[in-house]
């Protein structure tokens, strides 16, 4: 049993190593393939996400005017401005960017974090302007089937500017865009039909956008009416009818909390909130490869710091101590990769705080085998060792971990980023103490090292 236990744990980490850091597994593989000529293929290095901190990047605070706004709606109108330049940043192809809201003596800001943006200056550009809402008809079959094929065609050009026509292939092949946009809407609401209770959005035009919204409907009864935000679809009712009045309203199977969504963002588009850039910060990528480099120097000297503590104070137990941490970090960096989850300062703090929660786990474990050990032998003594340390070690992560989760339920920002990765830290940690080194010790139980006392504890 415990031979199948050490294969798995052998197994795993020889994965989690080999992603966490390919390098070594791919020297390899190149030398196999230029000496027997062979073609076998190379292990993806999967980067880690990092920071606006780590990477470099660009901070930018505005700030909104909601003068023209009533008060009610402010809290309303932010968020959806927050989402909708959250969405039109991911359009810009920026990874993990943080957008949130602040409001500080009555005044709102919107602040905008873009980690390793090359261009600021565009990206300034396009976060100034105004979410943008319209409404769109459906295509006649006809030409929804040309530029499908056409779309079809490019993707198999090697040079897409020799397809004649290849403009067409970037055309949407099911809407056409119509006059009626956002600066036509005065107002979408949440309601409940009378009869089945479940919610739908009213919208209330203004007189050119009544007239606009009538003659759409009139020319598409039984075909849907798309509604974009940025270009991206959020709702295609059918039309039933001619709707005159500049009344319309959309119904589906909407959750209360999707249909609060949907009207902040019709909302969003259709009122225009002014925002202003009053601060404007770059954090260049030598700082943060300086940040990244002293934090890397932080941990690696931490680690071994720690691995000569286990070892001088607990012997044998502790270099296989050691040997359980190395395969908890090799798990860890995997998981991070993979999730993946974006690394900052702060988040490599909740790294290295999770090692010595590690490690304190193990300490406790040890203690208990050396009390244990003065009067039994080594497998009792592994056995009641693990039993009685495991409601500390429970208690002590746990209570760890509620307050992780505090952090990160309401944290924002870096210290998400901590709390996550001290969680995760702490899941592992456990793992790695009460089943990685159990199986290490366990496996000498039955060797002659298990009869030489003073080199256990």
């Amino acid at each position: 049993m415990e031979k199948k236990k050490l294969l798995l744990i052998l197994v795993i980490f020889l994965i989690t190593f080999n992603i966490a850091y390919p390098n070594i597994l791919n020297k390899g593989i190149d030398f196999i393939n230029q000496k027997l000529n062979t073609s076998f293929p190379f292990l993806k290095d999967i980067n880690f996400k990092l920071g606006l901190d780590l990477q470099g990047g660009v901070h930018l605070v505005y700030q909104a005017d909601l003068k023209d706004i009533a008060l009610e709606d402010q809290a309303n109108a932010m968020q959806g401005l927050r989402d909708i330049i959250a969405r039109r940043v991911d359009l810009f192809g920026i990874q993990e960017p943080v957008v949130q809201t602040q409001e500080l003596d009555n005044r709102h800001r919107l602040i905008v974090e873009l980690a390793g943006i090359k261009e600021p200056a565009e990206a300034i550009k396009m976060i100034g302007e105004t979410p943008f809402l319209e409404f769109k008809k459906q295509r006649p079959e006809q030409e929804t089937e040309l530029i499908i094929e056409k779309i079809k065609e490019l993707q198999e050009a090697e040079n897409i500017q020799e397809v004649e026509n290849w403009e067409l292939g970037f055309e949407d092949p099911y809407f056409i865009s119509t006059t009626l946009t956002g600066q036509y809407l005065k107002e979408a609401r949440i309601n409940f039909d009378q009869t089945t209770g479940r919610p739908n959005i009213a919208l209330t035009f203004d007189q050119e956008g009544a007239n606009l919204f009538e003659k759409i409907t009139e020319e598409n009864i039984g075909k849907p009416i798309a509604i974009y935000i940025d270009r991206e679809m959020i709702s295609s009712p059918i039309v039933q009818e001619k709707i005159s009045g500049g009344q319309a309203q959309i119904t589906g199977d909407f959750s209360i909390q999707e249909a609060r969504e949907l009207a902040r963002n019709l909302n969003a588009g259709a009122l225009p909130v002014p925002i202003e850039l009053i601060s404007q910060s770059s954090v260049g990528p030598t700082l943060g490869a300086i940040s990244l480099q002293k934090s890397l120097q932080a941990g690696i000297l931490g680690f071994l710091a720690i691995v000569i503590f286990m070892i001088l104070f607990y012997r044998l137990s502790g270099f296989l101590a050691s040997l359980a941490m190395v395969f908890y970090l090799a798990l860890f960096l995997t998981l991070i990769k993979l999730i993946p989850i974006t690394l900052t300062l702060a988040g490599i703090g909740g790294i290295i705080l999770s090692i010595g929660m590690a490690v304190d786990a193990n300490i406790l474990i040890f203690s208990r085998i050396k009390e244990e050990l003065k009067e039994r032998d080594l497998s009792y003594s592994l056995e009641q060792g693990f039993r009685r340390s495991w409601p500390s070690i429970r208690d002590g992560n746990l209570t760890t971990l509620v307050v992780a989760i505090i952090l990160f339920w309401f944290g924002t920002s870096f210290i998400q980023g901590f709390a996550l990765t001290l969680s995760i830290g702490i899941l592992i940690s456990m793992i790695s103490a009460m089943f990685v080194t159990k199986a290490l010790l366990k496996s000498l139980v039955k060797t002659r090292l298990s009869k030489i006392k003073w080199i256990w504890v």
